[in-house]
């Protein structure tokens, strides 16, 4: 009797863990020689995409294009719960193995809310689950930074400065992720400039490498 073949489904959420299950998931399937897919799903309407979400997304997709995944399959606006939707597609793509990041969930909310994991096996009968764990360097890299605020960058002689108002002078629209445990705009400055993702560093409300906005 001829073994069915696998089919891999990697379902990833915002934030740098999600590269790393494309990669895992991508390599796992050139070693079985099967297809995979990936899935994100997003609780927001499609038309509520802010720049850090867009930017996570378009990455996703290049790495969906070089390892060869079959689709990059997005949820917008659903309001059922992810392992319901998780299980839909897996389902419906008849999949045999799928790949998720570690969830940080306290012990509290587990009892109180149910195990996300224990939800997502309930869906997924006789399918293999990864659970991969957010490495530890990922770990220190998001606790450097508090949460991403859209942000905006003028004009002022030589160089750019930030500002959190839009008005008739912003040149750049972006994220700003300010430094953890400073009480000035120190920071890291992301936005999308012809199609490609450009990181430039922030001292006191200042942008420090101006340059990289001219290659």
């Amino acid at each position: 009797m001829k073994k069915p073949e696998e089919r891999i489904l990697v379902c990833v959420y915002y934030g740098p863990n999600g590269e790393r299950l494309i990669r895992r998931g991508g390599k796992l399937a050139s070693l079985l020689n099967c297809p995979f897919w990936i899935l994100t799903v997003d609780p927001s309407p499609k038309d509520e995409l802010d720049i850090e979400k867009s930017n996570y997304i378009e990455t996703w997709g290049e790495l969906a294009e070089k390892y060869g995944a079959e689709d990059f399959i997005i949820k917008y606006n659903e309001k059922r719960p992810a392992a319901k939707v998780i299980g839909e597609v897996a389902k419906e793509k008849h999949i045999t193995q799928v790949i998720i990041g570690q969830t940080a969930q306290s012990r509290w909310r587990e009892i109180t809310k149910g195990s996300f994991i224990n939800l997502l096996l309930h869906e997924l009968p006789f399918i293999d689950l990864h659970i991969v764990s957010v490495s530890r360097q990922l770990k220190k890299e998001e606790g450097e930074y508090e949460r991403g605020v859209r942000s905006y960058l003028v004009k002022e002689e030589d160089t750019f400065k930030l500002s959190f108002n839009h008005t008739d002078e912003v040149i750049y629209e972006g994220i700003f992720f300010k430094e953890v445990g400073t009480d000035f705009n120190n920071g890291i400055f992301k936005l999308m400039k012809n199609n490609r993702l450009i990181h430039l560093d922030i001292v006191d409300d200042e942008v420090t490498d101006a340059h990289k906005l001219d290659q």
